[in-house]
């Protein structure tokens, strides 16, 4: 058994800590030949949505079920034959994981999905993308009725609400267990003979459906398809359940109330890769837009519109190709910092963000720059990003953020800092520009957003589109944990609360 990892153990480098954390990724086939090689690939491809660990349940039908676990990237745990060869069969899931509700910063091999269990109709797995917002709540209910967890992550809730249920077969068995759980979730799970996938109500995560060959596939976002050669069918619709049988194809349920869906926006923004699909929309030309509607919205005079890699660099052409600014790589990344510095020396650790982006100062000197950047959370990245530009001779450094300020914290699935620790939160527009010392700073309007995002009048405030939390403040869904320790989103605990439910 591989040793676990030390409790400060992470892949990120410090450039990445003033990014809003990725969330999880889920993938599952079934009805191919060693499903599992399928599913460890589409994982590499959805490594963007979480770097800590990842995990792969595959069942056959003479070896039963098969796990293995491991912390670190795909590519150096899932590629080695000797262990892909444990996990035989025509069935299988998986997940890439980056701790949400967890231990963040100390996570276990036993934190790690996907998460099996024994029923007395057979065996189940269950891999989870999202944040359960109540799972203090039925924690402590199912540890006070006998249940005995065996992880620190809020998915395992899933699992135990499952086995108390009365219920038949065990797709009945999840549509019980959900109807307790509130928050955020896309779920792929299985059994011996069926790939099973579930979205919440107002479907804020992702989940797509593919078809390879006479197999089924199932993927948080269509890039994940795309690297094994399956055919995109459809998304997993919000609050539906898709029962996949190897020869009997789908059957669909709807076990919630209607919703009106709340997809994540920032899955537009940030979290999704560029040349995923989301609702019919491709990211990358979301992304463009964005960049696009930033530029009618915040022109300035300047020489060159860069990219802050390599998520700004489709809104930056967007930018550049609205404004008229010539576009140009003024930075530039360096892809191989990663397992290299995990324990860098004092003086490596204090070069910082010049590890990972590096200046093109042939390009840079004596320009007036605009930057464009997904998001600014803490700040401290931004500040060092402008200090070498500066550093590189440009005359002047104007920050564009393709986002809205981000003020509040995200309860479905994103690991954001404490409200205290996000900038926007503490300083508006002005205060920050001085903050970080720039010339001019702006962000895209929320309504700008929605623009970009395909809401041709905008944001509908009555009755929002999408989940916008992280930037209005206004949860879809009540996050109760949260609220029991006294949190509320219009501020101070209080009647003021700006909190409200989804319209139905």
């Amino acid at each position: 058994m591989r040793p676990e990892m030390p409790p400060n153990f992470s892949l990120r480098h410090p450039f990445d800590d003033d990014k809003l954390k990725e969330e999880c990724g889920v993938f599952g086939v079934i009805g191919v030949e060693d499903a599992a090689n399928f599913v460890a690939l589409g994982l590499h491809a959805l490594q963007h949505r979480g770097q800590e660990a990842g995990g792969i349940v595959a069942w056959h039908p003479e070896h039963g079920f098969n796990s293995a676990h491991r912390f670190g990237y795909v590519r150096d745990n899932f590629t080695r034959k000797s262990l892909m060869d444990t996990l035989p069969g025509p069935l299988a899931i998986g997940h890439v994981r980056y701790s949400t509700a967890g231990s963040k910063g100390n996570t276990a091999i036993r934190d790690v999905q996907p998460f099996f269990g024994e029923f007395s109709m057979g065996g189940a797995a269950v891999a989870h993308n999202g944040n359960i917002t109540n799972a203090v709540a039925l924690r402590r209910e199912l540890i006070e009725h006998g249940s005995i967890f065996q992880s620190r992550s809020d998915s395992e809730c899933i699992i135990h609400l499952m086995a108390r249920s009365y219920q038949r077969t065990i797709p009945e068995r999840m549509k019980d267990a959900l109807r307790r759980v509130e928050g955020a979730f896309s779920i792929v799970a299985m059994t011996r003979t069926k790939l099973i996938g579930v979205r919440d109500a107002l479907g804020v995560r992702p989940l797509v459906i593919g078809r390879l060959g006479e197999g089924w596939v199932l993927s948080s976002e269509t890039c994940a398809l795309d690297i094994i050669g399956a055919e995109f069918l459809r998304e997993v619709e919000p609050g539906e359940m898709v029962v996949i049988s190897a020869g009997g194809g789908i059957e669909s349920m709807r076990p919630f109330a209607q919703k009106s869906p709340r997809f994540c926006i920032f899955e537009h923004v940030y979290f999704s890769r560029p040349d995923s699909i989301l609702g019919g929309r491709s990211v990358y030309e979301t992304r463009r837009q964005i960049g696009i509607e930033l530029a009618r919205e915040a022109p300035v005079e300047a020489d060159l519109v860069c990219p802050v890699p390599d998520s700004g660099t489709p809104a930056a052409i967007g930018y550049s190709h609205e404004s008229g600014i010539p576009y140009g790589m003024g930075i530039i990344r360096n892809q191989y910092v990663g397992r290299t510095f995990i324990e860098p020396t004092e003086q490596i650790r204090n070069m910082g963000v010049r590890l990972k982006l590096n200046v093109n100062r042939a390009l840079i000197r004596g320009k007036r720059v605009v930057l464009v950047d997904d998001s600014v959370v803490r700040g401290t990245t931004s500040r060092k990003i402008k200090e070498m530009i500066l550093d590189a001779g440009a005359k002047e450094v104007h920050f564009r953020i393709a986002s809205p300020p981000t003020m509040w914290p995200c309860f479905y699935g994103v690991d954001t800092p404490e409200r205290e620790k996000l900038l926007a939160a503490r300083m508006d527009e002005a205060e920050m520009r001085a903050h970080l010392g720039v010339d001019s700073l702006r962000f895209i309007s929320l309504d700008g957003l929605y623009r970009a995002a395909g809401e041709a009048e905008g944001r509908n405030a009555a009755c929002p589109q999408y989940c916008d939390a992280c930037f209005s403040g206004e949860y879809p869904i009540e996050p109760s944990d949260m609220i029991e320790k006294g949190f509320r989103a219009g501020g101070e605990v209080g009647p003021d609360s700006r909190i409200r439910e989804t319209a139905e």
